[in-house]
């Protein structure tokens, strides 16, 4: 049996409780057992495989790898130490831990993190934290006699729902024995779902009222159209154009309602492509040219030079882009008597001490902003401007509502931040952080050694 086909029953023992401390203590010898090893021959002759941070000597003993004080250094284990060391299989754990895909984490005594593997650095990084610590986590271990399992939910930085399943482990009688023996837990993600379900809370709450004034206005028409209007023809180009519209409107809605729980449902997966932000933005004012064509608008870009790559989702960021500039070309002409004009800028983030009232964190990043000349929003409405199917009152020009609630998640997922600034009678200045991608790989790297 591999090793791989050993860690699937190692995790069906410790999870779902069929085999405990005796099923561990199977794995780890069958793990431990050398390939090639005449079966007469003693036990003691079998060559063990040094643990970590342990070097192996010529006579295949072990040695401390810090210190070698004839096998008695700080950390360093004789050949009593290593008879110990295979009578307790719980020493093993975290190596074996490192071979399941899952994500498993070990508790410390004082219910802290004393150890995750691989797959969970990789799959939560600087979450886990959040997750041992959170009162649903602390409480059930607390409780935690053999087996059991909660859910915990983030909401900050973004939403994360993860699913925790319990076992605690016996550890073998000695000087380093647990009275309460070994935590060990399974981390399941289910962002993915719980944003399902979220979604179609939603689309019950509020799409189906968003839907429900086009399909009237539809059916009105259509009822006219077969009654009164059936032989007026300028009655029927008319009312047949008001259709279209809102046929249009419904579909542009279910198409941001589709947009939105994609977007929602990897949220918390930060992206790991570098790309060239103003390669990004030049693409994204490629796809909005169409949006200009008939308007008296005058749109420029301004790039800087030496703007530094990001870690993002090229897609995305073209998204948050058609959004953010088509709302300025939207709104800009709402002036009489002004020219009506959209700036955007790609320029890198300057200097900040992340005190309190900078708009963005230190260590530089790159700021893209998007601004217009027209009417601007009221300050009171500002907070709101991101919500889901909100829309400011007294405007001419309504969209679906689901724009800048797009444009949130989206720099929520990508680490970053977003300030809307807006002056009534002015106009409207948006501006998107995205950190840098040199701190983004430092980060993953961090963690990856801890």
């Amino acid at each position: 049996m591999g090793r791989r086909a050993c860690m699937h029953d190692l995790l069906a023992g410790l999870v779902a409780g069929g085999g405990g401390y005796a099923l561990l203590h199977a794995v780890v010898t069958r793990i431990r057992r050398p390939r090639h090893r005449d079966d007469d021959a003693p036990r003691e002759q079998a060559r063990v495989a040094p643990a970590r941070g342990e070097a192996t000597r010529d006579d295949g003993s072990r040695r401390d790898g810090n210190r070698d004080n004839g096998g008695r250094g700080n950390g360093g284990q004789s050949g009593a130490g290593t008879a110990a060391a295979l009578a307790d299989p719980v020493a093993a754990l975290p190596h074996m831990l490192d071979l399941l895909p899952g994500a498993c984490i070990i508790f410390g005594p004082r219910g802290d993190l004393a150890y995750a593997s691989s797959s969970a650095r990789d799959m939560f990084g600087d979450t886990l934290g959040a997750i041992v610590r959170h009162p649903a986590t602390q409480q059930l271990l607390e409780q935690l006699s053999t087996t059991a399992e909660t859910t915990v939910a983030l909401d900050v930085p973004v939403r994360r729902v993860v699913r925790v399943l319990m076992r605690r482990i016996a550890t073998p009688s000695g000087r380093n024995a647990s009275p309460r023996g070994v935590v060990v837990a399974l981390l399941e993600d289910r962002t993915g779902q719980d944003a399902l379900d979220r979604m179609r809370g939603d689309f019950v709450a509020h799409a189906s009222h968003e839907l429900r004034t086009p399909l009237a206005a539809l059916s009105g028409f259509i009822e006219t159209l077969r009654g009164p209007a059936a032989n007026d023809a300028p009655a029927r180009a008319r009312f047949l154009g008001i259709m279209a519209g809102q046929a249009e409107r419904m579909l542009r809605l279910i198409e941001r309602l589709s947009y939105l729980s994609r977007v929602q449902m990897v949220e918390h997966q930060r992206p790991r492509t570098r790309v060239d932000i103003a390669a990004v933005v030049a693409r994204a004012m490629d796809e909005a040219r169409p949006l200009l064509e008939g308007a008296d608008i005058t749109c420029a870009l301004n790039v800087a030079p030496g703007v530094v790559p990001v870690m993002a989702d090229g897609d995305q960021i073209v998204q948050v882009m058609l959004n953010l500039v088509g709302n300025a070309i939207r709104y800009a002409p709402g002036v009489p008597g002004r020219k009506a004009h959209v700036d955007i800028g790609v320029a890198n983030a300057p200097g900040r001490d992340g005190g309190p009232h900078a708009p963005w964190p230190a260590g530089g990043g790159v700021v893209v902003t998007v601004s217009d000349n027209g009417p601007g929003i009221p300050a009171r409405y500002l907070p709101r401007v991101t919500e889901q199917f909100y829309r400011v009152p007294g405007q001419t020009q309504q969209g679906t509502g689901l724009g800048l609630a797009i444009v949130k998640h989206i720099v929520d997922r990508h680490g970053g931040r977003l300030l809307i600034e807006s002056t009534e009678g002015q106009g409207t200045r948006c501006m998107l952080w995205l950190p840098p991608a040199d701190v983004a790989l430092g980060d993953d790297s961090a963690r990856a050694q801890d």
